[in-house]
C-alpha cells in the first residue's frame, strides 16, 4: 500500500464530470511485421498480461481515507480483470483521420471507473484511408489518470509495452504478484493521525532545505540579475479560459524532426522546444485572429518541467514543476517571435533553476487533504474558472521520445500522439511528442471553445510554414568565432622579411 503525494492527489481532487483528469496517447501500428501479417485481439490481451509487472499503475486501485482526512492510497487490486481494461472497436468506412479523431475525442471525454485501476486501452481497427500511413494499420488509444503518471512516467509506461524487435520475448517478473486486501476505515484513520503528527517535523526539514534557494532567488530578482518573465496579472482572458462543457475535440499535425531542426539550426541558440513554442504561438495568433478574438497582450503558456531525479526513474506519480512563458502572439514577425520565445524560455529556466524546481512539489505535500479537496470542489462547483484571473492561457507540454523504431504486439509503431486533460479556466492543452524522426503536435480542447479543430490544425501547419520560410529566407551570418579566429591567426603570423630588389625579371607564373 502506497500513499499518493499531494500533487498526485490534486489531480484526483480536480476530477469533475466535465473535466476528467486523465492523460492519453494514440499509437498507430503497422501489423505487416507481425506473424501472418495480422494481430489478433487475444494476442493483444496476452501481450499486456505478460507485461503487467512492468508498471505499477496497471493493477493498483485507489482507496480513499474517510472524510478526506488524508490523501488516498494505492493498493494492489485483488479483483483485477484485464479484459475490463482492454477493449476492441472499429471505425466505419472509410476509416479516415477525421473519424479517428472524433472517436478518440469521445473516448477521451469519458471518465475512468474510480473503483478499478485507473487506465483503459482501446484497440481501434479500420484505419483504411489515412494519408501517410501504410495499409493494414490499427490504433491503440490509452488513457491513464493523471494521479498515476506524469509525462516522464507516461513515457516509461509506453516503454513497458514496447520492444526493440517484433519477436522479443516477454520479460520475466522478479517475483510473483500478490494482491492486497482493502484496508479498513479504522486503519486508514489511524494512518492519517500518524501522518498529521509527522507534518510539522517534515515541514521544518523542507523549510531548511529550500530557504537558501528562495533567498537567493529573491535577491536575484531584487538586483535584476533574475527577472520574472511575466506576472499572472498580465495574462489576458481568451475563449480558452472559460468553463468547459463535457465534450472534447482532438486533432494533431505530424512533422519530420529534420525540418524542425532545420529551423532551429538557422537561429543561433534556438532549441527544438523554442521552435515548437513559436509554432504554437503563431497558430494561436492565426486562429484567434480569424475569430476576431486576438488580445493585444501576448498569450501565456504553462509548460510542465520534470523534476524527477535519476533515483526516482521507474516511480509512478507526478514529479513536475511549472514554468510560464509568453508565446508572443502580439508579434507579427515569426522570426522575431522565435527569438523572443528563446529569450523568454531562457529567463524562465534561469529563475526556475535559482528557486529550485522541486520547491512546489515539496511544499504542496503540507496542504491539508481536506483543504485541497474542498478547494477543488469549490473551484468547479462555483465556476471560478470563468471569474478568477487565469494564470496561463494554455498548456504546452513537450515529451521527447525514442529515436529508434519500437514494436508492440509484434507490430511496428509508426506514429504516436500525446493527449492531456483540460479543466475549467484552461481549455486548451497542446502535447508535443517526438519519435523515430517525427514530431507530432496534438491538442485537446472543449468543443464549444473550438468547434473547428481541423482549422486549428491548419493554423499549426501554416504557422510552421511561415516560420520556416521566413527563417530560411534570411541571409546566413558569418560565425563570429570564425572571424575572431582569422584575426588571431593574422596577428600571430610573422611578417615576412623584405628581400633586396632583384635585378632579374620575375619568373612566369603561367602554366
Amino acid at each position: 500500500m502506497q500513499q499518493l503525494s499531494s500533487l498526485d492527489a490534486a489531480f484526483l481532487y480536480l476530477d469533475a464530470p466535465n473535466s476528467p483528469m486523465h492523460v492519453g496517447g494514440v499509437q498507430i501500428y503497422d501489423q505487416s511485421n507481425s506473424p501472418g501479417g495480422i494481430v489478433r485481439f487475444k494476442d493483444i490481451l496476452k501481450f499486456y498480461e505478460d507485461r503487467l509487472h512492468l508498471a505499477r499503475c496497471f493493477r493498483q486501485k485507489l482507496v480513499r481515507v474517510p472524510f478526506n482526512m488524508d490523501h488516498p492510497y494505492w493498493v494492489e487490486d485483488e479483483h483485477f480483470n484485464i479484459e475490463f481494461h482492454i477493449r476492441h472497436i472499429a471505425l466505419p468506412k472509410p476509416g479516415d483521420w477525421r473519424q479517428l479523431c472524433i472517436q478518440i475525442a469521445r473516448l477521451h471525454a469519458r471518465a475512468l471507473d474510480m473503483s478499478r485501476p485507473l487506465w483503459e486501452v482501446y484497440v481501434i481497427e479500420g484505419l483504411d484511408s489515412i494519408d501517410g500511413l501504410p495499409p493494414n494499420c490499427f490504433a491503440v488509444y490509452t488513457k491513464v489518470h493523471h494521479a498515476a503518471i506524469d509525462g516522464v512516467s507516461g513515457a516509461e509506461l509506453t516503454a513497458a509495452v514496447h520492444d526493440m524487435s517484433p519477436d522479443a520475448p516477454p520479460p520475466v517478473p522478479a517475483s510473483e504478484w500478490e494482491p492486497e486486501r482493502n484496508p479498513t476505515s479504522v486503519e486508514l484513520i489511524t494512518r492519517a493521525h500518524l501522518n498529521n503528527i509527522r507534518y510539522p517535523f517534515n515541514f521544518a526539514r523542507v523549510m531548511a532545505q529550500t530557504a537558501p534557494q528562495l533567498t537567493r532567488a529573491a535577491l536575484g530578482v531584487t538586483t535584476r540579475k533574475l527577472r520574472p518573465v511575466r506576472v499572472p496579472g498580465n495574462v489576458p482572458r481568451t475563449r480558452f479560459n472559460e468553463l468547459l462543457s463535457p465534450n472534447r475535440v482532438v486533432d494533431g499535425v505530424t512533422f519530420t524532426l529534420d525540418e524542425i531542426k532545420e529551423v532551429k539550426n538557422a537561429v543561433e541558440g534556438a532549441t527544438v522546444n523554442d521552435v515548437v513554442m513559436a509554432v504554437c504561438g503563431g497558430a494561436l495568433r492565426n486562429y484567434l485572429n480569424s475569430k476576431h478574438d486576438l488580445p493585444e497582450e501576448s498569450l501565456i503558456a504553462m509548460a510542465p518541467v520534470s523534476v524527477r531525479k535519476e533515483s526516482e526513474r521507474g516511480d509512478a506519480g507526478n514529479q513536475i514543476s511549472m514554468v510560464t512563458t509568453p508565446l508572443f502572439t502580439d508579434e507579427d514577425d515569426p522570426v522575431e517571435r522565435l527569438k523572443a520565445i528563446h529569450g523568454g524560455m531562457r529567463e524562465s529556466k534561469e529563475l526556475n533553476k535559482a528557486v529550485g524546481a522541486r520547491w512546489m512539489t515539496d511544499y504542496t505535500q503540507f496542504i491539508p487533504s481536506t483543504t485541497f479537496a474542498m478547494a477543488a470542489r469549490l473551484y468547479t462547483q462555483l465556476g471560478l474558472g470563468s471569474t478568477l484571473s487565469p494564470i496561463a492561457n494554455c498548456v504546452v507540454t513537450n515529451v521527447p521520445g525514442p529515436q529508434v523504431p519500437l514494436y508492440s504486439m509484434g507490430a511496428r509503431l509508426v506514429r504516436t500522439h500525446g493527449l492531456a486533460p483540460v479543466f475549467d479556466g484552461m481549455g486548451l492543452n497542446i502535447a508535443v511528442f517526438s519519435y523515430h524522426g517525427t514530431l507530432t503536435i496534438s491538442f485537446v480542447s472543449c468543443r464549444e471553445m473550438m468547434p473547428d479543430p481541423g482549422f486549428f490544425s491548419e493554423c499549426i501547419q501554416k504557422s510552421f510554414e511561415e516560420l520556416r520560410d521566413a527563417v530560411l529566407a534570411q541571409p546566413k551570418p558569418k560565425k563570429a568565432a570564425t572571424r575572431k579566429a582569422a584575426k588571431r591567426k593574422a596577428k600571430s603570423k610573422p611578417k615576412p622579411k623584405k628581400k633586396p630588389a632583384s635585378r632579374k625579371p620575375p619568373a612566369s607564373t603561367e602554366v
